[in-house]
């Protein structure tokens, strides 16, 4: 049995073959009749040709779409339009029917509706070149840092340490919360792990740690937000890369996201074709050229503070007025990366607004912290130079009134043989957001977790 991209990328004419796979629709005439087969191998579909000449005319003119069969057949020049070749049938074994109110019909659904077959979307144009996307994106990313020398390491997904001391964790719990309930009192000394633990919304703390023998290393995995929130750019659970360098400032920092962004992209571009086209003409106009146009452009580096000051001077009425020492909004991302037409680097952050790990500037107002946006998706990568100094750490924990002892092994790090170090996050799901032109989480995740929704 042979895959339906091999006879893509080889010629195969005048020969025989076997392949296995799905009807993707059937169409049926008097004295012969068409299938468009997929074997999920290629994003293009084999059309199976045959005619009454075959014993089984009648026979083969019932098999439903959807159903999985294995046909025998030549491998010939297509004497219609559409495509360069077909496959001739000589012979064919049902291996699975399907009803006739299978779901997926060749007619368009909406998004919303096969959201409802996830279990079967992937079997549609649409979906099954965003997964095929997200593999080989997936790939491209563990090349990059492979070929670049960085230890791949598994962060825990259970943990007892909030990374971005927001609070927005999913408790992880073994007692009767029933009993909880009446009680009204929690003790963890009798929970599972002898203490309050939830899954984690980063690796980085832990990568930190990695960092501190290997020098560069990365984590890709899942990671968990309890957030109530129901956006098109927002799960629950979602995947993060999050590379973790020591002896790297803010500016080695920034050099790395914007080479791997661009080999990711690039890698992509070069590894489905097919996809990409399908995606440029029918979800994003203009996609190929915006994704090789990042790649070819040199990302700006700009403050914080001077994005304010364009944002202030700039000739709109913003809906969310901007504000030194703020955070930007989205209309905001988009009017910068149209200013300075390509990606941005925005960088120094109000040392009020970021997370406590984050580098103090030597101003006391900034830190060390950068956030890349990128035009028509807006922040796509958040990053910064981690605090190295032991004191200056301990005081900005004791600042935010978090637990110092939750954290007594995150100082240490800065005891024991500590240097400058950096690193950064990514959302994999924004990623994909941004290369497929498709614009909503839920529908480039296999089996999204969002509120309300745990199906599968």
């Amino acid at each position: 049995m042979i895959d339906v991209c091999c006879l893509f990328r080889d010629d195969y004419i005048g020969k025989e073959v076997v392949v296995g796979g799905w009807i993707r629709n059937h169409r049926k005439q008097k004295e012969f009749g068409f299938i468009d087969f997929n074997d999920g191998t290629c994003f293009k579909n084999l059309q199976i040709v045959y005619d009454n000449s075959l014993e089984n005319f009648e026979e083969i003119q019932k098999l439903h779409i959807g159903s999985a069969i294995k046909v025998h057949g030549k491998i010939i020049k297509s004497e219609g339009s559409g495509q360069d070749f077909e496959m001739k049938l000589i012979d064919y074994t049902l291996c699975g029917d399907c009803p006739e109110d299978y779901p997926i019909q060749p007619k368009r659904h909406t998004r919303e509706f096969l959201r409802e077959q996830a279990y079967l979307r992937p079997r549609t144009n649409l979906y099954g070149a965003v997964f095929r996307v997200r593999s080989v994106a997936a790939y491209a990313i563990h090349k990059y840092f492979q070929d670049n020398g960085y230890v791949y390491f598994h962060a825990p997904i259970i943990t007892a340490s909030d990374c971005e001391g927001a609070g927005e964790m999913f408790q992880v719990t073994t007692l009767d919360l029933d009993r909880v309930s009446e009680s009204k009192e929690v003790d963890y000394s009798k929970d599972f792990f002898g203490k309050k633990a939830a899954l984690t919304v980063s690796g980085q703390l832990q990568a930190e740690t990695f960092a501190m023998n290997y020098k560069k290393v990365y984590t890709f995995g899942p990671t968990f937000r309890a957030e109530n929130s129901n956006t098109k750019t927002h799960a629950s659970e979602f995947w993060m890369i999050e590379p973790e360098v020591a002896f790297c400032d803010l500016d080695g920092d920034m050099d790395i996201m914007e080479e791997m962004l661009k080999y990711v992209v690039k890698y992509v571009l070069d590894n489905c074709p097919m996809e990409m086209e399908f995606f440029d003409k029918f979800v994003e106009k203009g996609l190929l050229e915006k994704l090789n146009k990042l790649i070819n452009s040199k990302f700006t580096r700009v403050d914080h503070e001077e994005v304010i000051s364009i944002l202030k001077k700039a000739p709109v009425k913003w809906e969310f007025p901007p504000e030194y020492g703020e955070d930007i909004a989205r209309e905001h991302e988009k009017y910068i990366t149209e200013y300075f037409n390509g990606p941005v680097f925005i960088k120094n952050w109000p040392k009020d607004i970021k997370a406590f790990y984050m580098k103090q500037n030597d101003d006391g107002k900034t830190v060390a912290a950068v956030d890349l946006e990128v035009p028509g998706a807006g922040e796509l990568m958040g990053g910064s130079q981690r605090e190295e100094d032991y004191d200056k750490l301990l005081k900005r924990i004791r600042e935010l009134g978090m637990k110092e002892e939750d954290f007594e092994w995150y100082l240490n790090l800065r005891k024991f043989g500590g240097c400058v170090h950096s690193g950064f996050g990514m959302g994999f799901e924004r990623l994909i957001i941004y290369l497929t032109g498709v614009d909503n989480i839920r529908d480039v995740i296999p089996y999204p977790r969002t509120p309300g929704n745990c199906d599968y």
